[in-house]
């Protein structure tokens, strides 16, 4: 994605003036005021003078009463916690590497011969030529453009070499009426569904991968949240088309819903929009407000079908929003800016993750990036801005329960 400069310095300033206090305001105020307890006749004749004399002084009383109701400490209890997919619950790269071979095996199933490579580097041009708006397409339009402009590639060489057998000639011989009525019939030749198919065949692949290479910890991470805080909502929140409902063998029964940045295109567009105006305050909020407005939702539902809640007697404060994921920017700089608290996933090397190499000293770029210069650098200032904004940081997943409780109990 490119960034303007005066946005990026918007951005930083913004983050650099969130701290702790920033992010408690917008938590998911949900409870009322306490309101004072009536209390049992006293038993002792000293109880009893004290409690005559208190009866005579009732605003005493009632102001040592709200004294003593804003001193008792309330337990916070988690109303959402939400999760990044890509290198938070797996690692990306071999995921990505199995779709690729699933998406050769599908071309060959139809006659072409076209390497994943060449999907990636199609999808780099085809964002350079679109300009200011190919900052905002999304991973599927550009793959699905790309799959189908290096089908249309084929067609029209082989066709070239049919009319140049044809007429007894080079390829380069023929003339360019020739050569601009093989590329309309290679334009026709490709079939919209063939597309499709191929592309649902990496996508398909990607999630049994994703399944397949899930971080071993996750599930007793999310095991044991869930036992802890029963009445909690769960969603993902990503910029693919990962989705843990359709992991239906590991991830599925934990979450309860999976906003994608595809979803919302007019969304995704006036994010885009907003960072070519120096006089705005672009953000990644709307994804944020969109997964916090779908808990609302699922939260009111849920309140008939609960036998019982995490409060009781009213001792609970306001739930918790808490995001979990790997990518400072976009994770813990979005959320947080939606009043989420959250935990960065600075995993062991053992695990991975992508992030960290990408906007390190010496940056490592793997195959499937396509994000230019420019992205990568403005990328790097929001991730600095984003520092101060993380709540909690963990190393290995199976820290992760406990990091949760720690940011309830305000640690």
């Amino acid at each position: 994605m490119k960034f303007t400069s005066a946005f990026i310095s918007v951005f930083v300033a913004s983050f650099a003036a969130c701290n702790h206090n920033h992010v408690e305001a917008f938590s998911l105020r949900m409870s009322t005021s306490p309101s004072v307890r009536f209390v049992p006749p006293p038993k002792s004749v000293i109880s009893l003078r004290l409690a005559s004399a208190a009866a005579v002084m009732p605003e005493t009383s009632a102001a040592n009463g709200k004294e003593s109701s804003s001193q008792k400490k309330t337990k916070k209890t988690l109303g959402l916690i939400t999760f990044d997919l890509d290198d938070s619950l797996y690692p990306i790269e071999p995921v990505l590497s199995d779709a690729n071979r699933a998406f050769s095996s599908a071309m060959k199933r139809y006659g072409y011969s076209i390497d994943p490579e060449d999907i990636v580097k199609v999808g780099k041009q085809i964002r350079e030529d679109a300009g200011a708006a190919g900052v905002s397409m999304t991973h599927t339009e550009v793959r699905l453009q790309a799959i189908k402009k290096e089908m249309e590639r084929v067609m029209y060489e082989k066709k070239l070499k049919e009319c140049a057998e044809d007429w007894a000639t080079e390829v380069e011989s023929l003339t360019a009426p020739l050569k601009s009525s093989a590329k309309k019939w290679a334009r026709s030749a490709v079939s919209p569904s063939v597309v499709e198919s191929i592309y649902s065949a990496w996508e398909r692949e990607r999630h049994h991968s994703a399944e397949r290479h899930l971080y071993p910890e996750i599930i007793t991470a999310l095991q044991q949240i869930k036992e802890k805080h029963p009445n909690v909502i769960i969603g993902a929140v990503t910029d693919g088309k990962a989705n843990p409902m359709l992991m239906v063998f590991s991830l599925a029964p934990y979450f309860d819903f999976c906003m994608s940045w595809e979803d919302d295109a007019a969304g995704r567009l006036e994010f885009f929009k907003e960072l070519g105006n120096v006089d705005g305050n672009a953000g990644l909020q709307w994804i944020y407000q969109a997964a916090y407005d779908k808990y609302l939702e699922l939260a009111e539902n849920n309140k008939g079908l609960k036998k019982s809640d995490d409060c009781e007697n009213d001792e609970c404060d306001e739930p918790v929003w808490i995001h979990i994921g790997d990518d400072l920017a976009y994770d813990i700089g979005g959320s947080a800016s939606c009043g989420a608290k959250t935990i960065l996933l600075d995993l062991d090397e053992e695990y991975g993750q992508t992030a960290k190499l990408r906007f390190g000293e010496n940056p490592i770029m793997p195959a499937w990036n396509t994000a230019s210069a420019e992205e990568l650098a403005n990328r790097k200032a929001m991730n600095e801005a984003a520092e101060n904004m993380v709540d909690k940081r963990v190393s290995m997943l199976s820290m992760l329960p406990d990091a949760v409780e720690e940011i309830l109990k305000g640690q």
